[in-house]
Protein backbone atom coordinates (compact mmCIF):
# COMPACT_ATOMS: atom_id res chain seq x y z
CA UNK A 1 0.00 0.00 0.00
CA UNK A 2 3.16 2.41 1.02
CA UNK A 3 4.61 1.81 -2.75
CA UNK A 4 1.60 2.31 -4.30
CA UNK A 5 0.67 6.07 -2.82
CA UNK A 6 4.49 6.72 -3.29
CA UNK A 7 4.15 5.62 -6.66
CA UNK A 8 1.37 8.12 -7.32
CA UNK A 9 1.97 10.39 -4.79
CA UNK A 10 1.69 13.36 -7.35
CA UNK A 11 -1.86 12.72 -7.28
CA UNK A 12 -2.85 15.61 -5.28
CA UNK A 13 -2.59 18.07 -7.85
CA UNK A 14 -5.42 16.72 -9.18
CA UNK A 15 -7.64 17.97 -6.30
CA UNK A 16 -7.42 21.62 -8.48
CA UNK A 17 -9.98 20.18 -10.89
CA UNK A 18 -12.48 20.88 -7.58
CA UNK A 19 -11.22 24.42 -7.02
CA UNK A 20 -11.83 24.85 -10.62
CA UNK A 21 -15.09 23.53 -11.01
CA UNK A 22 -16.46 25.28 -7.77
CA UNK A 23 -14.94 28.71 -8.66
CA UNK A 24 -16.17 28.62 -12.44
CA UNK A 25 -19.56 27.56 -11.06
CA UNK A 26 -19.79 30.67 -8.66
CA UNK A 27 -18.61 32.80 -11.55
CA UNK A 28 -21.44 31.14 -13.49
CA UNK A 29 -24.25 32.22 -10.92
CA UNK A 30 -22.40 35.58 -10.38
CA UNK A 31 -22.21 37.42 -13.73
CA UNK A 32 -25.56 36.90 -14.96
CA UNK A 33 -25.94 39.53 -17.70
CA UNK A 34 -23.58 41.98 -16.47
CA UNK A 35 -20.25 41.15 -18.56
CA UNK A 36 -18.27 43.15 -21.11
CA UNK A 37 -18.77 42.36 -24.71
CA UNK A 38 -15.39 41.09 -26.51
CA UNK A 39 -15.65 41.09 -30.12
CA UNK A 40 -13.17 42.08 -33.04
CA UNK A 41 -13.69 43.13 -36.37
CA UNK A 42 -12.69 39.97 -37.76
CA UNK A 43 -15.14 38.21 -35.76
CA UNK A 44 -17.78 39.32 -37.95
CA UNK A 45 -15.52 38.02 -41.20
CA UNK A 46 -15.38 34.58 -39.66
CA UNK A 47 -18.63 31.99 -41.19
CA UNK A 48 -20.53 29.82 -38.52
CA UNK A 49 -19.71 26.38 -39.89
CA UNK A 50 -20.88 23.67 -38.19
CA UNK A 51 -17.93 21.23 -39.05
CA UNK A 52 -16.09 22.40 -36.35
CA UNK A 53 -18.08 21.33 -33.40
CA UNK A 54 -16.23 18.25 -33.85
CA UNK A 55 -13.19 19.56 -32.80
CA UNK A 56 -14.58 21.41 -30.37
CA UNK A 57 -16.20 18.43 -28.85
CA UNK A 58 -12.44 16.67 -29.09
CA UNK A 59 -10.89 18.63 -26.77
CA UNK A 60 -12.63 17.15 -23.92
CA UNK A 61 -11.09 13.39 -24.01
CA UNK A 62 -8.38 14.87 -25.67
CA UNK A 63 -7.39 17.14 -22.13
CA UNK A 64 -8.27 14.05 -20.14
CA UNK A 65 -6.10 11.39 -22.45
CA UNK A 66 -3.02 13.81 -21.98
CA UNK A 67 -3.46 13.96 -18.50
CA UNK A 68 -3.80 10.73 -17.75
CA UNK A 69 -0.84 9.80 -20.56
CA UNK A 70 1.69 12.31 -18.68
CA UNK A 71 0.22 10.63 -14.86
CA UNK A 72 0.73 7.38 -15.65
CA UNK A 73 3.86 6.93 -18.54
CA UNK A 74 5.56 10.30 -18.70
CA UNK A 75 8.37 11.27 -16.04
CA UNK A 76 7.44 12.69 -12.65
CA UNK A 77 9.20 16.22 -13.92
CA UNK A 78 7.42 16.43 -16.93
CA UNK A 79 3.67 15.64 -15.68
CA UNK A 80 4.67 18.60 -12.78
CA UNK A 81 5.08 20.83 -15.86
CA UNK A 82 1.77 19.83 -17.61
CA UNK A 83 0.05 20.02 -14.86
CA UNK A 84 1.70 23.58 -13.63
CA UNK A 85 1.03 24.89 -17.22
CA UNK A 86 -2.65 24.35 -17.09
CA UNK A 87 -3.30 24.68 -13.62
CA UNK A 88 -1.62 28.48 -13.08
CA UNK A 89 -2.91 29.44 -16.47
CA UNK A 90 -6.38 28.37 -15.64
CA UNK A 91 -6.03 30.05 -12.45
CA UNK A 92 -5.29 32.97 -13.90
CA UNK A 93 -8.26 32.86 -16.68
CA UNK A 94 -10.50 32.28 -13.56
CA UNK A 95 -9.06 35.98 -11.86
CA UNK A 96 -9.30 37.76 -14.94
CA UNK A 97 -13.35 36.81 -15.20
CA UNK A 98 -13.26 37.50 -11.80
CA UNK A 99 -12.24 40.89 -12.30
CA UNK A 100 -13.28 41.29 -15.49
CA UNK A 101 -16.34 39.66 -16.64
CA UNK A 102 -16.52 39.28 -19.79
CA UNK A 103 -18.29 37.41 -23.02
CA UNK A 104 -19.72 37.59 -25.99
CA UNK A 105 -22.69 38.81 -27.95
CA UNK A 106 -22.65 37.18 -31.73
CA UNK A 107 -23.65 33.42 -31.33
CA UNK A 108 -26.06 32.88 -34.44
CA UNK A 109 -29.77 32.05 -33.78
CA UNK A 110 -29.57 28.45 -34.97
CA UNK A 111 -32.82 27.81 -36.17
CA UNK A 112 -32.59 30.56 -38.60
CA UNK A 113 -29.62 29.29 -40.71
CA UNK A 114 -32.45 27.25 -42.56
CA UNK A 115 -30.58 24.04 -42.04
CA UNK A 116 -30.76 20.75 -39.48
CA UNK A 117 -28.41 18.23 -38.92
CA UNK A 118 -26.41 16.27 -35.87
CA UNK A 119 -23.83 19.13 -35.64
CA UNK A 120 -25.93 21.51 -35.35
CA UNK A 121 -28.04 19.75 -32.64
CA UNK A 122 -24.18 19.50 -30.84
CA UNK A 123 -23.95 22.59 -31.57
CA UNK A 124 -27.22 23.84 -29.78
CA UNK A 125 -26.07 21.18 -26.93
CA UNK A 126 -23.29 23.82 -26.40
CA UNK A 127 -24.96 26.83 -26.63
CA UNK A 128 -27.69 25.38 -23.82
CA UNK A 129 -25.44 24.12 -21.42
CA UNK A 130 -22.03 27.13 -22.00
CA UNK A 131 -23.23 30.63 -22.03
CA UNK A 132 -21.21 32.93 -23.83
CA UNK A 133 -19.55 34.12 -20.80
CA UNK A 134 -16.28 33.88 -19.15
CA UNK A 135 -14.64 33.94 -22.79
CA UNK A 136 -11.79 35.99 -22.60
CA UNK A 137 -8.86 34.09 -22.53
CA UNK A 138 -10.00 30.67 -23.99
CA UNK A 139 -9.21 28.08 -21.50
CA UNK A 140 -10.55 25.91 -24.48
CA UNK A 141 -8.05 27.24 -26.60
CA UNK A 142 -5.13 27.44 -23.82
CA UNK A 143 -5.50 24.09 -22.86
CA UNK A 144 -5.10 22.92 -26.09
CA UNK A 145 -1.79 24.71 -26.55
CA UNK A 146 -0.66 23.34 -22.98
CA UNK A 147 -1.06 19.64 -23.93
CA UNK A 148 0.61 20.46 -27.04
CA UNK A 149 3.19 21.89 -25.67
CA UNK A 150 4.08 18.94 -23.01
CA UNK A 151 3.59 16.09 -25.66
CA UNK A 152 6.49 18.05 -27.86
CA UNK A 153 8.44 17.92 -25.14
CA UNK A 154 7.79 14.90 -23.57
CA UNK A 155 10.93 12.04 -23.34
CA UNK A 156 8.90 9.18 -24.38
CA UNK A 157 7.05 11.25 -27.48
CA UNK A 158 10.35 12.63 -28.82
CA UNK A 159 10.44 9.85 -31.52
CA UNK A 160 6.70 9.35 -31.84
CA UNK A 161 6.78 11.90 -35.02
CA UNK A 162 2.65 11.21 -35.86
CA UNK A 163 1.74 11.73 -31.92
CA UNK A 164 3.62 14.79 -31.82
CA UNK A 165 2.38 16.74 -35.24
CA UNK A 166 -1.10 14.71 -34.92
CA UNK A 167 -1.31 17.05 -31.48
CA UNK A 168 -0.15 20.14 -33.00
CA UNK A 169 -2.87 19.87 -35.91
CA UNK A 170 -5.86 18.78 -33.64
CA UNK A 171 -4.34 21.93 -30.90
CA UNK A 172 -4.55 24.01 -34.22
CA UNK A 173 -7.89 22.71 -34.74
CA UNK A 174 -9.58 23.51 -31.52
CA UNK A 175 -8.61 26.78 -31.63
CA UNK A 176 -9.83 27.22 -34.51
CA UNK A 177 -13.38 25.17 -33.58
CA UNK A 178 -13.55 28.17 -31.30
CA UNK A 179 -14.29 30.89 -33.57
CA UNK A 180 -16.02 29.01 -36.27
CA UNK A 181 -18.93 27.69 -33.72
CA UNK A 182 -18.98 31.05 -31.84
CA UNK A 183 -18.08 29.96 -28.94
CA UNK A 184 -14.99 32.60 -28.73
CA UNK A 185 -13.85 35.89 -30.10
CA UNK A 186 -10.99 35.90 -32.43
CA UNK A 187 -9.38 37.73 -29.11
CA UNK A 188 -10.08 35.36 -27.03
CA UNK A 189 -7.89 33.04 -29.28
CA UNK A 190 -5.29 35.76 -29.03
CA UNK A 191 -5.20 36.14 -25.36
CA UNK A 192 -4.77 32.45 -24.81
CA UNK A 193 -1.85 32.38 -27.00
CA UNK A 194 -0.03 34.87 -24.83
CA UNK A 195 -0.79 33.57 -21.80
CA UNK A 196 0.34 30.00 -23.35
CA UNK A 197 3.59 31.71 -24.27
CA UNK A 198 4.15 33.37 -20.86
CA UNK A 199 3.51 29.69 -19.12
CA UNK A 200 5.94 28.17 -21.80
CA UNK A 201 8.60 30.78 -20.81
CA UNK A 202 7.99 30.44 -16.66
CA UNK A 203 7.38 26.37 -16.84
CA UNK A 204 9.65 24.86 -19.31
CA UNK A 205 11.97 27.78 -21.39
CA UNK A 206 13.30 29.14 -18.32
CA UNK A 207 13.55 26.35 -15.71
CA UNK A 208 15.18 24.14 -18.73
CA UNK A 209 17.93 26.47 -18.91
CA UNK A 210 18.77 26.97 -15.05
CA UNK A 211 18.90 23.29 -15.36
CA UNK A 212 21.40 22.49 -18.36
CA UNK A 213 23.01 25.72 -16.14
CA UNK A 214 23.09 23.88 -12.72
CA UNK A 215 24.20 20.44 -14.43
CA UNK A 216 26.97 22.50 -16.51
CA UNK A 217 28.50 24.69 -13.93
CA UNK A 218 28.72 20.84 -11.87
CA UNK A 219 30.29 19.20 -14.44
CA UNK A 220 33.39 22.31 -14.77
CA UNK A 221 33.06 22.20 -10.99
CA UNK A 222 33.57 18.16 -10.88
CA UNK A 223 35.92 18.40 -14.43
CA UNK A 224 38.28 20.77 -11.33
CA UNK A 225 38.70 18.71 -9.06
CA UNK A 226 39.58 15.80 -11.05
CA UNK A 227 42.13 18.09 -12.85
CA UNK A 228 43.61 19.25 -9.68
CA UNK A 229 43.99 16.35 -8.37
CA UNK A 230 45.84 14.87 -11.29
CA UNK A 231 48.10 17.83 -10.83
CA UNK A 232 48.74 17.24 -7.06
Amino acid sequence: MKDFFRKYSHAWTLFYAFIYLTWWGMLGKMVMDQYSPVHMALDDKIPFCEWFIIPYYIWFPYILIVIAYFFFFAKRREYYQLTAFLFIGMTVALITYTVWPNGITFRPELKELGRENILIDLTAFIYANDRAINCCPSIHCFNSIGVCVAINNCASLKHKKVVRIGSIVLSTLICLSTVFVKQHSVLDVIWALILGAVMYLAVYLIPDLLLARKKKSGMAHTAGKVSEGLTE
